[in-house]
């Protein structure tokens, strides 16, 4: 079968937080967030494949470089910029609404699955175009899980 050449292409969401959302700080508790974040890296998937066929294999990492407070809005940026043979890595990035720069950034890979969750081929190529995005899949790449 031939490969479906993609380029990355951005899937926003947008989360208010609420008090049920607050850690023991008052501030955004980690858990929701990650929770919130797999989400969105699996609406990203699920763009490019049936969604039934993805499942989450491991979150790179969340690193957050400030507290979000009640009532705020974040959005979260999440873009699939590398594949392997089954495999497709989501870049995620959050912000706070009025600012562009990411309070929370990382990575995670799902898994393209069959009917009996057995990794198969999903035929995708990620072909970034902007440096930015050439960045990203570099990073991505470096990532490989083994195993």
């Amino acid at each position: 079968m031939e490969k479906i050449q993609v380029e990355p292409k951005s899937v926003f969401t947008t989360r208010l937080v609420k008090s049920e959302d607050l850690n023991h700080h008052g501030t955004l508790f980690a858990g929701r967030t990650a929770e919130w974040f797999v989400e969105s890296g699996f609406i990203a998937a699920a763009s490019l494949v049936n969604p039934t066929g993805v499942v989450c294999l491991k979150i790179h990492g969340m690193f957050f470089t400030k507290p979000v407070r009640p009532g705020q809005i974040i959005k979260f940026e999440s873009k699939i910029v590398y594949a392997g043979k089954s495999s497709l890595v989501a870049n995620i990035q959050v912000t706070q609404s009025g600012v562009e720069k990411p309070f929370v950034d990382g990575f995670i890979t799902f898994i393209h699955v069959n009917e009996h969750t057995v990794p198969s081929a999903h035929n995708i190529e990620i072909t970034p175009k902007t440096e930015a995005d050439i960045a990203l899949y570099e990073q991505a790449k470096a990532l490989k899980v083994k195993g």
